[in-house]
């Protein structure tokens, strides 16, 4: 396996930040070389990612003092992030890193996971600190194809520093080969839903992984795989803030599919259905809405699709 190395493409311009980011990939490097190439790594392991958490710890400290010290506006839901991880994500991973009494597969699913987090997390929450992240707000409640496409499009700008032109305003579930698929629900503060469906192809995730971590783009192991999987996620979550309505959205489930689960979700119905092309893969988003209406004989809600999309078109599965 080729070494670890930081990638200074995620510095964020502020100096204790990214001396503790490269210190924070610097120690899981020595992890890494520990787990693939000593035979008896256990105790070493166990000792470093003690102190990789500890670490971890202490740079969310600094990294939130300074966004204290600058007044960030986003600095409340930036915390509930990092407490999130620290209290949930780390302690299950260590869980389960301690029943394996520290296995390779352990070991490397908690590296994995830890440097996907962090690193999707530096290329999202932690570049806006410092404004480097434009956040405009595109999307409009109708989801027109300009303004999705547009916002779909900031966004892997944003994340992966590439261009992801649109290529199918009229995506019909063509298949996209070994990919990541998730779904995305959303409530809304004056009733009715938001719904998204989104699929990208694992290479262009793997070589994202590869360009910021300095691992080969297409390496099969846990650590990639987990890595990849974070970034994905952190990256969904960047595109939903790109919202912009009237009312407020609220995050209500988060589903990983399989891709016979996409494709058939997507025959449901997705009159905003959009395919971009990138050089390292090509990337899906679909989106519906609904409004709540109540039924005329009584107080109960009634979910009817919104039909106010641009176009009502009747989705197509092509093999």
């Amino acid at each position: 396996m080729d070494k670890l190395v930081w990638n200074e493409k995620l510095n964020i311009g502020v100096e204790v930040v990214d001396k503790a980011h490269a210190n924070l990939f610097r120690i899981a490097g020595k992890l890494l070389e520990q787990i693939t190439y000593e035979s008896n790594y256990q105790n070493a392991c166990k000792k470093g990612l003690e102190y990789l958490e500890e670490y971890t710890m202490k740079h969310f400290s600094e990294e939130e003092a300074y966004m204290r010290s600058i007044r960030y506006r986003g600095y409340e839901k930036h915390k509930k992030i990092h407490d999130t991880f620290r209290d949930q994500t780390l302690i299950s991973l260590k869980k389960t890193l301690e029943a394996s009494g520290y296995s390779h597969v352990a070991a490397q699913r908690f590296l994995g996971t830890l440097l996907g987090w962090l690193t999707g997390h530096i290329m999202t929450e932690d570049q806006a600190i410092t404004g480097e992240l434009p956040t405009e707000k595109l999307f409009d409640p109708s989801f027109r194809t300009s303004t999705a496409a547009q916002a779909v499009s900031q966004a892997l700008q944003n994340v992966f520093h590439i261009d992801a032109p649109l290529v199918d305003a009229d995506y019909h579930g063509q298949n996209l080969g070994t990919g990541l698929y998730c779904r995305l629900c959303y409530d809304m503060d004056k009733g009715g839903k938001v719904q998204l469906l989104l699929g990208v192809e694992e290479r262009l995730i793997r070589r994202g992984v590869g360009l910021l971590l300095g691992l080969p783009a297409m390496q099969d192991t846990e650590l990639v795989h987990d890595a990849s999987l974070q970034i994905f996620e952190q990256f969904l979550h960047h595109i939903s803030k790109l919202f912009d309505s009237d009312v407020t959205y609220h995050l209500s489930k988060e589903e990983l599919l399989t891709r016979d689960e996409f494709r058939s979700d997507f025959m449901t119905r997705y009159p905003c259905s959009l395919k971009f092309e990138t050089r390292l893969g090509d990337f899906v988003f679909c989106a519906r809405k609904w409004k709540a209406r109540k039924r005329k004989s009584g107080n109960f809600p009634e979910m009817r699709a919104s039909l106010s999309f641009t176009e009502n078109r009747t989705a197509g599965i092509t093999p």
